[in-house]
């Protein structure tokens, strides 16, 4: 595990305490590092204190389905704020918060279908710290705050935004897009978003710097 993890794992665990479980919140811009940061605080915590004390959850998986994206005329806008169930989001989290002694399902998302997927994600009993990651996590509009409520800190991860630009480029072709049209998508789309959850930086309890060197806290 190298240094910039270590002390994430030790202040993510840290949040637990004496409480029964916890969840951390992990915001910032498209392209950020979000998930990267999830899955890497998910697989630390989970070689310190056994793989069921943590949990998954990412907001993908409230991604409205293109079929209400069609229905919603906002099909073009996949991925703004209110493109995503964030009342559903937030229900859940307040079920995994205050339900932990039930197996909780949550939905994922399938990057290669572009859609949500029903139930692909769970939360044991066993989990004591979940971890949940998304762009509007410190949004400030009522809806997105019923889920930010439910949440013990949420942390903002921040870098270049050339690279965060080049990597969003990336993903996109990686997943069906022409080289010509994800510069469009994230010039057009991506963008958008990556301005106003810039804004909500401040509201964060960290911010994570996500550089060459790997992880460290800002300041």
């Amino acid at each position: 595990m190298d240094a910039g993890i270590e002390r994430l794992v030790e202040a993510a665990v840290a949040l637990v305490g004496a409480r029964r479980r916890v969840v951390l919140g992990i915001a910032g811009a498209p392209g950020a590092g979000k998930s990267t940061l999830a899955e890497a605080l998910v697989r630390a915590v989970g070689g310190a204190q056994g793989e069921d004390w943590v949990g998954h959850v990412p907001m993908d998986g409230f991604h409205l389905a293109d079929a209400q994206l069609e229905r919603l005329g906002a099909l073009s806008r996949k991925g703004a704020p209110d493109t995503f169930d964030a009342d559903g989001y937030a229900h859940l989290l307040h079920r995994v918060v205050t339900d932990p002694e039930s197996w909780i399902y949550a939905p994922g998302f399938d990057r290669t279908l572009e859609q949500p997927l029903a139930a692909a994600v769970v939360v044991p009993p066993s989990a004591r710290l979940v971890v949940t990651e998304g762009n509007y996590l410190l949004l400030p509009e009522p809806r997105w705050e019923r889920a930010r409520a439910q949440l013990a800190e949420v942390w903002f991860v921040a870098g270049d935004d050339d690279v965060r630009r080049s990597r969003l480029v990336e993903r996109h072709v990686t997943f069906g897009k022409s080289p010509a049209a994800a510069v469009a998508w994230v010039e057009q789309s991506d963008e958008a978003n990556a301005v106003a959850v810039a804004a909500t930086a401040h509201r964060a309890d960290r911010v994570i710097l996500n550089g060459a060197d790997g992880w460290s806290l800002a300041g």
